[in-house]
């Protein structure tokens, strides 16, 4: 996999919203359209609903993360994470990271 430079233009497309048609649908009825709502889902749903979407044969958060948000580098932080817990983090921690590459004048509030 090759790594990518991620930019300012890059970060902000990675932390927008899915395209129309393209949200990750949690078997728990809710409805995530970016990498925020992932990481507040992955922090209140419930383990046995982080266990159906990533398990020993499904990696649905990783798929999600690299498909449709384009961040290889999550995905792959995705698929390591056996908890939810760490997976939050991880999830937390790269959207702090994406943030630190759009200059804090042009953040959105």
């Amino acid at each position: 996999m090759a790594a990518i430079n991620i930019n300012e233009e890059i970060a902000r497309k990675m932390l927008g919203d899915a395209p129309e048609g393209k949200q990750f649908y949690s078997s728990d009825g809710k409805v995530m359209k970016n990498l925020s709502e992932l990481s507040i889902a992955l922090a209140e749903m419930s383990d046995e609903t982080f266990s159906y979407h990533s398990n020993a044969t499904k990696t649905d958060f990783s798929n999600w993360v690299k498909d449709v948000i384009g961040d290889e580098k999550l995905a792959l932080d995705l698929q390591k994470s056996a908890s939810r817990v760490r997976a939050a983090k991880a999830v937390f921690d790269r959207i702090a990271w994406l943030r630190t590459k759009i200059p804090a004048s042009r953040r959105p509030r």
